[in-house]
């Protein structure tokens, strides 16, 4: 076709030039006369040279036609490389062995699906969840395990916000967990008890879930449950000398420690019960569903008498739970007047006592809303974790809470707090006095939230 369309322009152009260079000759005959020889030889040249431009133009079109489709195919190859799942872009090039190339194909890489890792660990060793460069954190154990076992590549390893890696609450310094929830995307198949064998023995996968696509183990969480376990001398009067293995709490202040407790039931303004927050950030309002103390109880292996706080509220923001707790022990044990809670709420500043983490432990992670909307879908199962509760329980019971006694017992940490807790001033702070708050003259970090 291409080669019919050739000669057909050559013929038009050889139609149409032919008079025109007749016309030009016959108007120099008279100057210079020619022969008729030279008439066909000039025109037979010019239909050539002719011929020979058109034939280089179509020549320069099909490179730049190549040219073309060598772009398009790029665009092509780059948009199928792109993984457009995560928020930020990821560029999935092929590997560098130049054999491995030639047989690559993005399709062929392991099909991933968002997931619920279900896990507990004991915080005693560590320095908190969150993963932190150069620090021992649950984070860094859990990814190297699941690194080892195939269920992350290495760039899931070094980024895991690739594959979507979210945990449900994060938990500082030495703070345990009987229950946490990392959401993330995983294999279709996998294998817990491998995975467990990769871990320590203070942190325990007791299932993976599948869940919907969208799901965030932070974001879809409807409130949280801790537990905080301390000796029940901790309540004592502030004037009694008692002793950590003999004392018994009487059922009145028991009493009395759940009427304190429940003054912080509802939405309240915490900001004094964290740190680097002012009064009007909205960040600072949270609302307390439940706390109460339960019946104190003797650990096996002891003769001290220990109980254990419950707390249930939507999140937490930095040290509020162990703040709380500190006040509460402070007010009971006489060393503050009740009253002091209410004015906590408001805008005056005031120096609220930190108890010690050892006890505190998240508990339960609440996801009632997702439940009411996928839990009985078919497709996905419902995150109550019923199934689960007898590892949880034998897991908590066998590694954080005989930890906590143990460590309790052996460090005397709160026993020690209690002794410099009447040194600490319950008036007001000077507006000037930044070690607890941030000014307004700085940013307000979000970071503090869910981070007991």
């Amino acid at each position: 076709m291409l080669a019919l369309f050739r000669r057909a322009v050559v013929s038009v152009e050889f139609h149409r030039l032919v008079p025109l260079v007749k016309q030009k000759i016959r108007s120099h005959r008279s100057v210079v006369p020619k022969p008729s020889l030279l008439d066909e030889t000039v025109t037979k040249r010019f239909v050539v040279e002719l011929a020979a431009a058109v034939e280089a133009k179509f020549a320069e079109k099909k490179v730049e036609a190549q040219k073309r489709m060598e772009a398009r195919k790029a665009r092509r190859e780059v948009e199928q490389r792109y993984n457009g799942a995560v928020k930020r872009r990821k560029w999935e090039d092929p590997p560098d062995d130049p054999e491995a190339v030639k047989n690559f194909d993005p399709a062929s890489r392991v099909k991933r699906r968002k997931s619920i890792i279900l896990l507990g660990y004991s915080g005693v060793n560590y320095f908190g969840m969150q993963r932190n460069p150069g620090t021992k954190t649950i984070e860094e154990d859990l990814l190297r395990a699941m690194l080892k076992q195939n269920w992350i590549n290495d760039e899931g390893f070094r980024q895991p916000q690739q594959i979507q890696f979210q945990r449900a609450a994060r938990t500082d310094k030495g703070v345990s967990a009987a229950m946490q929830v990392v959401s993330i995307k995983l294999p279709d198949s996998l294998d817990v008890e491998a995975l467990n064998s990769e871990l320590p023995s203070d942190i325990r996968v007791y299932a993976v879930k599948r869940v919907t696509k969208g799901f965030n183990s932070k974001t879809n969480c409807d409130a949280r449950t801790y537990t905080y376990t301390l000796p029940t001398v901790a309540f004592a009067p502030n004037d009694e000398k008692v002793n950590i293995l003999t004392y018994r709490l009487p059922a009145e202040r028991l009493n009395r420690v759940n009427e304190v407790l429940s003054l912080y039931v509802g939405t309240k303004n915490f900001h004094n019960f964290t740190s680097r927050k002012e009064f009007l950030d909205p960040s600072v309002k949270r609302f307390i569903m439940m706390f109460e103390c339960d019946a104190p109880f003797v650990p096996e292996g002891t003769t001290a008498e220990f109980a254990t706080i419950k707390i249930k509220g939507q999140s937490f923001m930095l040290h509020q739970i162990r703040k709380m707790v500190g006040l509460t022990i402070a007010i009971v044990r006489g060393l503050a007047e009740s009253e002091l809670i209410e004015k906590a709420f408001g805008q005056e500043r005031y120096g609220i006592p930190t108890a010690p983490g050892l006890g505190l432990v998240l508990s339960r992670i609440h996801y009632d809303k997702y439940n009411k909307r996928y839990g009985e879908d078919g497709c996905h199962e419902t995150l109550e974790f019923e199934k689960e509760e007898s590892m949880i329980q034998e897991f908590f019971k066998q590694h954080i809470a005989s930890k906590i006694v143990e460590t309790e017992m052996g460090t005397n940490s709160m026993m020690e707090w209690l002794e410099k807790l009447p040194l600490h001033s319950y008036e007001p702070r000077d507006e000037n006095d930044t070690s607890e708050w941030k000014p307004r003259n700085q940013k307000a970090s979000a970071d503090g939230d869910d981070d007991e």
